[in-house]
């Protein structure tokens, strides 16, 4: 991996603890697919942003 992202897209919800657990599924079973979940804190309260990248 050379370490260059394309943002696919983003999704903005509300924020649960689940959260986190979700994205690590995600991202363990489709790492061969050269796809990446992120999950960052929105601005608003109580709410997340999860990002999917594309790895080049």
């Amino acid at each position: 991996m050379s370490g260059e992202f394309t943002v696919l897209g983003t999704f903005t919800m509300g924020a649960t603890d689940d959260l986190y657990r979700l994205v690590d599924f995600l991202n363990r079973n489709l790492k061969n697919q050269q796809v990446i979940f992120g999950l960052s804190k929105a601005t608003e309260k109580d709410k997340m942003i999860i990002t999917l990248y594309r790895t080049e």
